[in-house]
């Protein structure tokens, strides 16, 4: 994909901020560190939010669309679809 394909969806998902962060997407930040958009580093900074998934996730989000990387959103995206999830 493209990197207006992540814009685009850095933008959707921004606006679904309060949903996700609401789901705590348990398994994501695994899935986005396997995938190189979440480093050694920063994974270990969202474990300390371990117990509670909602900060990790406001973490892991403001991660995201702080880092810059191209792929950040199409593969959260992408995470997102794959991880059952409250609607």
């Amino acid at each position: 994909m493209s990197v207006e394909s992540n814009e685009v969806l850095k933008l959707k998902l921004k606006k679904l901020h309060p949903r996700i962060v609401k789901s705590g997407l348990p398994a994501i930040v695994d899935f986005l560190f396997q995938e190189d958009v979440v480093s050694d580093e920063e994974l270990r900074t969202l474990q300390k939010f371990k117990d509670d998934p909602q900060q990790r996730c406001r973490e892991l989000l403001a991660l995201l669309h702080t880092s810059g990387n191209p792929r950040a959103f199409v593969q959260l995206h992408t995470a997102m679809r794959e991880e059952p999830h409250p609607p």
